[in-house]
């Protein structure tokens, strides 16, 4: 018996049409997202360029139409993580060691090391706080402080630089039974925000980003106090878009990208040159 739902050879056509124009858009669709997701990279950055790489990110896909995921935290513990195999395509760390160390062993991509900044740390309150940042590290003996935040020393070079700062005024002893340790420097700017600390020493970067630099004062903690925090970059070995990684390295060279670290209150290199 014949079907009687059976549509007319010229319906059947302009169905069968349609089909294929769906299925065509649903192919060009998937390799659309496919384009965008190789046109990606995963940014592994230092808690202090938190703010400063949003910007920057943020240019380079305007100019470029590439992506930049960015991810935040301490440099040691994305040192480690890279080590395990962690699916980062750029490392942009507080401390020049670790990528030094991961090149040393094979992990970053062979002439890809590049000094990019130099870090600055600050004692830094909350607006109403009444201490007086002009006396400096000094103030952290001021008995109205409970809590003093800093990075964990182990794993955040910007807790490195505070406890350097507090021995060479010796005073590293009184003040370390009050200290309130963040996981990096950004956590530890929290505690200061949130009131959890009543003083932080934290990175100049963050404190004068736009969204803080309303919320409190700080006090530049003198360079010659603590080590130079040197930061350096590299892109990983394992990276499957090495590319589009040296591509933002370089754009990070740029004289425009260069003025806008500055403006976060970094050092800059004189020159865009790699660090051997």
């Amino acid at each position: 018996m014949a079907n009687k739902y059976k549509l007319p050879n010229r319906l059947t056509c302009k169905w069968k049409g349609i089909v294929n124009r769906c299925s065509l858009t649903l192919a060009a669709t998937a390799f659309l997202s496919c384009v965008a997701v190789a046109q990606e990279i995963t940014v592994a950055a230092a808690a202090d360029l938190q703010f400063a790489f949003q910007d920057v990110a943020a240019r380079f896909q305007k100019e470029t139409g590439k992506n930049v995921k960015l991810i935040f935290g301490s440099s040691g513990n994305f040192f480690a993580q890279i080590q395990n195999g962690a699916p980062f395509d750029l490392f942009f760390s507080a401390d020049i060691e670790y990528p030094k160390r991961l090149e040393a062993a094979g992990l970053a991509e062979p002439g890809t090391l590049y000094r990019y900044a130099t870090g600055k740390i600050v004692l830094w309150i909350t607006n109403d706080s009444k201490l007086d940042l002009k006396r400096g590290l000094q103030v952290l003996l001021d008995p109205s402080i409970k809590k003093i935040a800093i990075a964990n020393p182990e794993h955040a070079p910007y807790g490195g630089a505070a406890v350097a700062a507090l021995r060479h005024e010796n005073i590293y002893d009184q003040a370390s039974g009050k200290f309130v340790l963040g996981e990096n420097i950004s956590q530890t700017a929290t505690f200061v925000v949130s009131g959890s600390a009543d003083i932080g020493i934290v990175a100049l970067s963050l404190t004068v980003a736009p969204s803080m630099k309303t919320k409190g004062r700080y006090f530049e903690i003198p360079a010659d106090e603590y080590p130079p925090i040197e930061q350096a970059a590299v892109v990983i070995k394992s990276s499957q878009h090495k590319d589009i990684a040296r591509q933002y390295l370089e754009f990070l060279k740029t004289p425009a990208m260069q003025e806008l670290l500055r403006g976060y209150g970094f050092s800059v290199p004189s020159s865009a040159s790699k660090t051997q």
